[in-house]
């Protein structure tokens, strides 16, 4: 047990600082935090990419905390910055899951709900659909890439320990949220508008021929509709979605990157 009066204080918390940073992210992120990721797997893989950053932080001055108390504070500021990085890329995916969910209650298929290990609760079957797709184009444009990027990149700009959470980061969350709702609306809009139309009609029926059970028709005619509208327009919701990750991106970046201090 030699080996470990070689061991420097100051070395271990700087490990240990990058690995809650990377632990942030590796929670929350799309593909690294989902929830069909086993929690021992998502914890060897930040353990391991905290292996591999710590080397590239070797140099940087990192003062002892003194107290547990100030390393808490530290760590909750390390923390906080992978978090808030997973958690705006989350954000948008909840966008496209409105589209879905949006789309299955104007089209009335929301008893066929089904649960999802990844939010733990029942979620409809069209919105599953969309988040597996966003998930699939998040892939294939490199976002998991993109995003452990922006995580290496945070080390430069915040240096570990060095800086509290930037607080425009508040605004930017607040910004991606109006996004993904509005993300949501633009995917779901041709299928809602084309349920709504067909419904309008079918009051209009329902008036003619009093007659007709205008009930049964219309359950199938909008389950009908629904699967028929989104084979033509999914891809385009998915393109939506695909065009918003790097501007997110960008954004949250710039909002991690301290802000420079006035002139003399």
């Amino acid at each position: 047990m030699a080996w470990l009066g070689l061991l420097q204080v100051e070395k271990f918390l700087l490990f240990t600082l990058v690995l809650i940073r990377v632990s942030g992210l590796v929670m929350t992120a799309p593909i690294y935090g989902t929830r069909e990721v086993p929690m021992q797997v998502r914890g060897l893989l930040a353990f391991a990419l905290a292996v591999l950053v710590t080397p590239t932080q070797w140099h940087t001055p990192l003062a002892h905390p003194g107290t547990m108390l100030n390393y808490l504070v530290l760590v909750a500021g390390e923390l906080l910055i992978g978090l808030c990085l997973g958690l705006g890329i989350v954000i948008l995916f909840s966008g496209i899951q409105l589209a879905g969910e949006l789309i299955g209650r104007v089209g009335g298929l929301m008893l066929a709900d089904l649960f999802d290990p990844a939010m733990d609760a029942e979620v409809p079957l069209f919105s599953r659909l969309m988040f597996l797709l966003a998930m699939a184009a998040f892939v294939c444009i490199g976002g998991h890439r993109m995003v452990m990027a922006g995580l290496l990149d945070t080390f430069s700009t915040i240096p570990v320990g060095g800086a509290a959470v930037p607080l425009p980061i508040v605004d930017t969350l607040n910004r991606l949220v109006t996004q993904s709702f509005s993300l949501g609306l633009r995917a779901a809009a041709p299928a809602v508008t084309a349920l709504l139309l067909a419904t309008l009609v079918m009051g209009l029926i329902g008036r003619t021929l009093p007659q007709l059970n205008i009930l049964a028709v219309g359950f199938g005619l909008n389950a009908m509709l629904s699967f028929g509208v989104m084979a033509l327009t999914i891809g385009a919701g998915i393109m939506i979605f695909q065009d918003q990750v790097e501007p997110a991106l960008d954004a949250l970046l710039d909002a991690l990157h301290p802000s420079p201090g006035p002139g003399p």
